[in-house]
């Protein structure tokens, strides 16, 4: 795969809008400047999580933009997606890699220096890093990392951070300026009125210093 573009990666939450409305909101922030797209289906079953994947990996990789896969390593590999976000409870990384090879992507999602470090020290191409602020996306939340937490797993490691959780144009500035290398968001763009606006907004904050 080509050089990544960290800067804005949409988690299009089909339980946050709903399998109706996720494509067309996805096409909006696309079009507004989104640079990778992770999807995520919790609740859906696996045929209907195939379907709406197989949908939504045309669009992505028509703009020739990474495709990520939350949790599902056989949705990755049936829809050929670009790769897959692990949480602390699924399959570890080193079965993941062996099942998926060292051409696709994966994402490990970490709380604290300790998973940040076993997680690039296993081969992890990049880390989720949060909740940096509250959020209301996710329930049974993890310690609240804050800026200085994602400034101290910054500096304990060399690859690409994308943190989470919280983030929205007030803040996103701040989080850049502490080491992610992007933001991951779901309602900063998806709950917004204005899809191709937020999504603007978003990216003019991430290029702002503080």
């Amino acid at each position: 795969m080509k050089s990544i573009n960290w800067k804005l990666c949409l988690i299009a939450d089909q339980e946050a809008v709903g399998k109706t409305y996720l494509i067309p909101k996805m096409n909006e922030a696309l079009k507004a400047g989104v640079t990778i797209v992770q999807l995520r289906a919790k609740k859906l079953k696996t045929r209907e999580f195939l379907k709406l994947a197989l949908k939504t990996s045309d669009i992505v990789k028509s703009r020739n933009l990474p495709f990520i896969i939350n949790d599902r390593i056989d949705i990755v590999l049936s829809c050929d997606a670009d790769g897959v976000h692990l949480g602390q409870e699924d399959i570890p990384l080193p079965f993941a890699r062996k099942i998926l090879g060292e051409n696709k992507l994966i994402g490990i999602s970490v709380n604290t220096e300790k998973e940040a470090v076993k997680a690039e020290y296993e081969g992890a191409d990049y880390l989720g890093v949060g909740p940096i602020f509250p959020t209301s996306s996710k329930d049974n939340l993890r310690l609240l990392l804050g800026l200085d937490g994602l400034q101290t797993i910054r500096n304990k490691v060399n690859i690409p951070i994308l943190a989470i959780g919280g983030i929205n144009r007030s803040n996103a500035a701040k989080v850049i300026d502490s080491g992610a290398d992007g933001i991951a968001v779901i309602s900063a763009i998806l709950g917004a009125k204005d899809i191709k606006m937020a999504t603007k907004e978003l990216l003019y904050s991430i290029n702002l210093k503080t």
